[in-house]
């Protein structure tokens, strides 16, 4: 008897991972003794356009949920450009998304966003990347954080803890 052929799940998405989920190089391509494409003769490249020069950073997002927590991180290299990207991008989510829960509030938020800033500091750092490797294309820097309306939704938590703050003094 023959079994019928697997029929694909027409509820199935299609979904293709962004470039920056790629897994970073480990040791031995570090040493040069594999052909990857953030790896050029010894030197930091961009994990996602491959151009160089690099610097191996790490970017942080930070969402704050009633009662859990999410974190995410992309580690690096990132050249200036796609790293900018993504330091935009995960602190805009981490403004917006990053103060729900108390403790979120309180540490995880503020030390992911002075993370962030760190890591873009040393992205800023660095020269205008070469043109991308093997054909691959840059992230689109976008427009800068405090351009971005969804940065300001941290605007309510800050005032909520100026008036609870605020009110413990005056009834104190």
């Amino acid at each position: 008897m023959s079994t019928p052929a697997a029929q694909p799940n027409p509820h199935a998405s299609a979904y293709t991972p962004p470039p920056w989920t790629m897994p970073a190089p480990d040791a031995a391509q570090a040493s040069g003794s594999s052909a990857h494409p953030a790896w050029h003769s010894g030197v930091l490249a961009c994990r996602i356009c491959g151009a160089q020069p690099a610097a191996a950073v790490t970017v942080r997002a930070h969402q704050g949920l009633l009662l859990m927590m999410r974190f995410h991180k992309i580690d690096g290299p990132f050249c200036r450009s796609c790293g900018t990207a993504l330091v935009r991008e995960l602190t805009t989510k981490t403004l917006w998304q990053g103060w729900w829960s108390p403790f979120s509030l309180v540490f995880f938020s503020p030390f992911t966003l002075v993370w962030n800033l760190l890591a873009s500091r040393k992205l800023a750092a660095l020269p205008t990347p070469g043109p991308p490797a093997h054909g691959a294309s840059r992230i689109q820097e976008g427009k800068p954080v405090h351009q971005r309306p969804m940065a300001y939704v941290a605007v309510l938590p800050l005032i909520w803890a100026v008036w609870f703050v605020t009110g413990m003094i005056t009834h104190a």
